[in-house]
């Protein structure tokens, strides 16, 4: 288990009080620079759902969609995630949807703004905000998107392929990890990658999500 990190432990904010409400955290946020990828970015993008919302799904990092319109899952993944949660009979607006790393990281490519994958400092750098979500939101279950957010918060000794659906106490939650949307998105029949298979076990994992919320 990964224990809470502490988002006022450093000297700077030793006096300040822990945030109360989600807006306020959401506006310390907007003015982070923790790490280099705030640069080139619109802003932070931060958590949106309901303040008391039972279940809490947790990605990887905005894309480009996401750091333009600055909220999350609104690009082709959020979309493909929308249409999951609809089949596994879970409406999103019940759902706080958030990320692991808060900044876009991308490279370019010509014009285009290519996703890197977040690297173990920009995952710490972040995840006092994460923390401080959970704390205030104070989820049932907790739903891991992707490899990325299954080792934010279990450590890197996570693998999703191995643990993915498989229902754990997490602090005071019950946590259940699966594949990140855009997986789905990028399957590769080359490599054995059925798209449908790949759609129909993860709405098998929102189900399981699901059903712990109604247990």
């Amino acid at each position: 288990m990964t224990e809470p990190l502490d988002l006022f432990a450093s000297d700077d904010a030793a006096a300040a009080d822990p945030p109360q409400d989600l807006e306020t955290l959401r506006a310390q946020a907007a003015g982070c620079t923790a790490c280099e990828l705030h640069h080139d970015t619109t802003g932070t993008v931060f958590g949106s759902g309901p303040v008391q919302a039972r279940l809490v799904m947790v990605g990887e990092q905005p894309g480009d969609q996401e750091d333009r319109q600055q909220a999350p899952f609104v690009g082709p993944a959020g979309r493909l995630l929308d249409e999951a949660l609809d089949e596994a009979g879970i409406a999103r607006d019940d759902a706080y949807v958030t990320n692991a790393v808060k900044h876009f990281g991308f490279r370019y490519q010509g014009k285009r703004r290519i996703h890197e994958t977040p690297k173990a400092g920009h995952i710490r750098a972040c995840r006092p905000w994460l923390d401080a979500e959970l704390a205030l939101v104070k989820p049932q279950v907790l739903l891991t998107l992707g490899a990325t957010a299954g080792k934010a918060l279990l450590g890197s000794s996570f693998r999703i392929t191995a643990e993915r659906g498989e229902p754990r106490a997490w602090n005071d939650m019950t946590l259940v990890p699966t594949i990140h949307p855009s997986a789905i998105l990028r399957a590769d029949p080359a490599r054995g990658q059925d798209r449908d298979e790949m759609f129909a076990g993860f709405v098998a994992d929102l189900r399981t999500a699901g059903e712990l919320l109604h247990g």
